[in-house]
């Protein structure tokens, strides 16, 4: 047999740690970048003053030095006395400038001696020995140390200052943004009537930045939008308003035929016909927002049991405690009549209506809800699988439903079946 080797299983890979959500945001970036640019940027002048600083100071001591050099040394060659800061071969003098001298040039350096910095100047005399003298370095090194001090105190003062009028910008910026964003969710909730107005767009000849040109676009779509909608809505309302005189007159004359099926089918016909344009009307009333409610109090048990005696079908209530809510009565029974109607048209029996104080649900155990009404909500005159109907009966549900103040979401149980669910505003002091 081929002997097999195995592998363990690599260890799952750690995941990677995540900054805080508010790290992302514009404001936090902005204020990340003015601060790096004006750390590097303090530090390069910084080391630009210091070096410049620090040459010029080093370099007028250096000229003292020797200058003090030269002095002593025509003061040994005539034999004169040497000073108390010269002499031959010091003790403090430091080992490479001393080496330096004794191989015949001359030089200077910066030490500490005595824990004070001095400035050496040395150069060769007959032979190996060494000249050297020493002038206090004290004042240049507090020079160089108070340059430094300042450039770091001026350099967190510069930046501190330009990180609040950076922040202070980048906010104004970052706030007109949240404006232009809350304008643009309010406008996708159905809310046309939103605007942004920017004083920067209402004057034409007014430069305008990024922003300004982003509200000023998101206008115009709202405006552009609006005038589509409000066509649609007037088209829809007119048409649905001029049908209704003819079918009233093709109704009367369909009452007047003989019996028989053809009379039968022309009366049904008429009949969907009016119903259809019924809905057509409720539904731009809805668009055109302009339903009132009528509030007082019901109590839901009594109320579901009465749509479905109204509804003629076999539909199951159970209350599993009942409540009274201050609502629209007629209304609530025109969103639960269609949910049922609904559930019976395009589900499978059987369906069960149920009451948990202001939570009501309608389930059949049919397919369920098509994938796009669950994501998007119904749509009118759209639906799938060939089944009867015009989309409106929901759509006119979920209309009605605002106008009450209630939330009515469109799910699929999970055991199969259509799930719909209308939360009815509901306060506890109620009786």
């Amino acid at each position: 047999m081929t002997p097999t080797t195995s592998r363990a299983d690599p260890s799952p890979t750690r995941p990677r740690p995540r900054l805080p959500a508010w790290t992302a945001t514009l404001t936090w970036k902005a204020a990340v970048f003015i601060t790096v640019m004006c750390c590097a940027l303090a530090a390069l002048l910084g080391a630009l003053v210091h070096v410049s600083v620090a040459n010029q100071t080093v370099g007028q001591a250096r000229d003292r030095a020797l200058g003090r050099l030269d002095e002593a040394t025509q003061a040994y060659e005539a034999g004169a006395r040497l000073g108390p800061l010269a002499g031959i071969d010091p003790p403090g003098l430091p080992d490479s400038l001393h080496r330096l001298a004794a191989g015949g040039d001359r030089g200077t350096m910066v030490s500490s001696r005595a824990k004070a910095p001095t400035m050496w100047a040395a150069g060769p005399i007959d032979g190996k020995r060494v000249l050297a003298v020493e002038i206090d370095y004290s004042q240049g090194a507090r020079t160089i140390d108070g340059l430094d001090r300042a450039i770091v105190g001026s350099s967190v003062l510069a930046i501190g200052a330009t990180l609040l009028v950076g922040a202070f910008a980048v906010t104004r910026v970052t706030r007109r943004l949240h404006a232009t964003a809350r304008v643009a969710r309010r406008i996708s909730g159905g809310d046309l009537d939103a605007r942004v107005g920017d004083p920067r767009t209402r004057n034409p000849a007014r430069p305008q930045d990024e922003v300004a040109a982003v509200a000023g676009a998101l206008d115009s779509m709202a405006t552009s939008l609006q005038r589509k909608l409000l066509s649609e809505q007037r088209f829809t309302a007119d048409v649905a308003h001029e049908l209704r005189t003819p079918l009233t007159g093709l109704h009367a004359a369909a009452e007047l035929l003989p019996p028989g099926r053809p009379t039968e089918l022309v009366r049904d016909r008429v009949a969907a016909l009016r119903t259809l344009t019924e809905d057509l009307l409720e539904i731009s009333r809805l668009d055109a927002r302009s339903e009132r409610v009528d509030l007082d109090d019901n109590w839901l048990g009594p109320l579901t049991e009465r749509v479905v005696r109204g509804s003629g079908t076999e539909t199951e209530v159970v209350v599993v405690r009942d409540v009274c809510v201050l609502t629209d009565r007629r209304r609530l029974e025109r969103v639960l009549g269609n949910l049922v109607a609904n559930a019976h048209r395009h589900g499978s029996p059987p369906v069960v209506l149920t009451v948990d104080g202001p939570v009501i649900t309608v389930r059949d155990h049919g397919e369920g809800y098509p994938d796009y009404l669950v994501e998007g909500g119904p749509q009118r005159f759209r639906t799938e699988g060939g089944t009867k109907g015009h989309g409106l009966g929901l759509t006119i549900a979920l209309g009605q439903a605002k106008v009450l103040g209630a939330s009515l979401r469109f799910t699929n149980a999970e055991d199969g079946g259509a799930l719909a669910t209308l939360t009815l505003p509901y306060d506890d002091h109620q009786p």
